[in-house]
C-alpha cells in the first residue's frame, strides 16, 4: 500500500469514528478550507522592513536571535513567502506593515507614503492569487523614540503620526479596491511609559481626540476595515500603555468598529479565548492576532497549546465565524524563519480543525439537560480521536507536504537559498 493510500485509509477510519458522534468530517474540512489566515510578512526579516536603504531601523520591536538567512530585499521576502505558502494547505492572506513599501532604495518618511509605494505588492499578490491586509507602523522611528506617537504632548509630533495614519488608511483602501476584497487595516500604537505616569488621562484624551479626527475621513468598508489593537504592557512601557484593553473596548463599542485582540497583549494569566463571546455582543467584528506568549508578550512561534485550542473552540462555538478574522503575529530570529512560519500556520489550522470536529450540538444538549458528566466525558474522548488523520488528508488533497515532509522541504530551501544570503 502506498503512502497516499495509507493516508486515505486513515482518513476513512477517522470519518467513521467521528460519524459515530454525529460529526460530518467532510463538512469540517470544507469549513477549514474557508480559514484564510493573515500571514505576517515580518517573521521573514525580523521586522526590518525596507523604509531605509540599509535596512536598519531605529528600534522599537524586539526580535531575539540572529539565525542566518533572513530576507534582505523585497524580492527575497516574496520568494520566502511563496515558499511558505507552498507548504501550507488553503488560501491565505499576507499582512504588510507600512515600512515594507517598495520605496525604490530611497528614504520616504511615513508622512509621505502613498499607494504607489505598495503597487508592486498588489501586483505580486494578484499574480500568486492571495489578498493583502495592512498595518500602519508607529514604532522604530525618531518621532517615537520617547515612547509616544499619536498621544504625544507635542502637537507637531501628533500631527505627523495622524498624517501617517490617514495615509495608511488610504493605502489600505486602495489595496482593497484593487483586490476586490476589503483590506483589514490594523492600528497599534506603542505609546506608553516605563515608570509611574501621572498624566494617563491626558494621554488617553489625546489618543481619543486624534482617532476621532482621523476617522472623520469616511472610507467605504467595501475597501477598508479599520481595527484597533490593545495592549497591557511592553518592553519600555511596563508601567502602562495608552491604548489599553479598556480604552479600545470603549472606543470600538462607541464607534461600532473592529477590535484586535493579540494573544500576548494581556496579563500573563489572562487569555483572549474567554473574551470572544463577550465582545461579539458589542462590536461588529474581531481581529485575532495569534502568537504564543511565554510569561509576557514575547511573540513566540505558535504551537498547538491548550489556549490555541480553546481560542478556536470559542470561535466555532460562538457561531460567529464570519465575524472573526485570524492573523499570525510572531517573530523568532533564533530558528529557521520559514520553519517558524510552517509550524505556526499548521498548528493554527490544526486547532481550528479540532474545534470543527467537535459535536457542538450534542454538547450543548447535554448542558441544557444538566448532563455535565456526559459533557465532560465526550470532551475528553474527543482529545484522543484521530483528527490528525483528517489534517493529513487535507494536506494531501491540497498537494502540500503531509506530516513531517515539510521539514525536509524547508531544509532543502535553506541549503539552496537562504544559506547563500550571508
Amino acid at each position: 500500500m502506498s503512502k497516499k493510500e495509507k493516508i486515505a485509509q486513515a482518513y476513512g477510519h477517522a470519518k467513521e469514528q467521528y460519524a459515530a458522534l454525529g460529526v460530518d468530517v467532510e463538512d469540517a474540512v470544507r469549513e477549514l478550507d474557508k480559514l484564510s489566515l493573515c500571514i505576517h510578512c515580518w517573521q521573514a526579516d525580523d521586522v526590518s522592513g525596507f523604509e531605509v536603504p540599509d535596512g536598519q531601523l531605529s528600534g522599537g520591536i524586539q526580535v531575539t536571535g540572529n539565525y542566518p538567512g533572513k530576507a534582505r530585499t523585497i524580492e527575497e521576502l516574496r520568494k520566502d513567502i511563496e515558499k511558505v505558502l507552498s507548504l501550507a494547505p488553503g488560501k491565505h492572506r499576507l499582512g504588510l506593515h507600512a515600512i515594507y513599501g517598495d520605496f525604490g532604495g530611497k528614504f520616504v518618511d511615513r508622512d509621505q507614503i502613498e499607494p504607489k509605494h505598495f503597487q508592486s505588492w498588489i501586483d505580486w499578490a494578484k499574480k500568486i492569487g492571495i489578498k493583502l491586509d495592512f498595518n500602519s507602523t508607529f514604532f522604530s522611528h525618531p518621532k517615537s523614540a520617547d515612547g509616544y506617537t499619536i498621544s504625544h504632548f507635542d502637537p507637531e509630533i501628533r500631527e505627523f503620526w495622524k498624517e501617517h495614519l490617514r495615509l495608511c488608511r488610504r493605502i489600505a483602501a486602495e489595496i482593497g479596491r484593487q483586490q476586490g476584497d476589503p483590506c483589514v487595516h490594523n492600528i497599534w500604537f506603542p505609546d506608553g511609559e516605563k515608570d509611574k505616569t501621572v498624566s494617563r488621562f491626558e494621554h488617553r484624551r489625546l489618543l481619543k481626540e486624534a482617532l476621532d479626527d482621523v476617522f472623520t475621513e469616511k472610507i467605504s468598508t467595501d475597501y477598508l476595515k479599520d481595527t484597533v489593537e490593545c495592549k497591557l504592557f511592553g518592553i519600555g512601557s511596563e508601567s502602562y500603555v495608552v491604548g489599553s484593553h479598556e480604552f479600545y473596548t470603549g472606543y470600538t463599542v462607541k464607534n461600532n468598529m473592529m477590535l484586535t485582540l493579540d494573544a500576548g497583549h494581556f496579563h500573563p494569566t489572562e487569555v483572549i479565548s474567554d473574551k470572544i463571546s463577550s465582545l461579539l455582543l458589542f462590536v461588529p467584528e474581531l481581529m485575532l492576532h495569534v502568537s504564543r506568549p511565554e510569561r509576557w508578550d514575547s511573540d513566540h512561534v505558535v504551537i498547538l497549546t491548550d489556549e490555541l485550542s480553546a481560542l478556536f473552540q470559542e470561535i466555532v462555538r460562538s457561531g460567529q465565524k464570519e465575524k472573526i478574522h485570524v492573523g499570525l503575529d510572531f517573530f523568532d530570529g533564533s530558528i529557521n524563519r520559514l520553519g517558524a512560519y510552517a509550524v505556526g500556520i499548521r498548528s493554527t489550522q490544526k486547532a481550528y480543525l479540532q474545534a470543527l470536529l467537535e459535536p457542538t450540538d450534542k454538547l450543548r444538549a447535554f448542558e441544557k439537560e444538566g448532563k455535565n458528566f456526559e459533557r465532560m466525558a465526550y470532551l475528553e474522548e474527543l482529545k484522543a480521536l484521530p483528527w490528525n488523520a483528517v489534517y493529513n488528508y487535507y494536506c494531501l488533497k491540497n498537494n502540500v507536504p503531509v506530516g513531517d515532509e515539510y521539514v525536509s522541504a524547508i531544509q532543502s530551501y535553506e541549503n539552496d537559498v537562504t544559506s547563500k544570503r550571508e
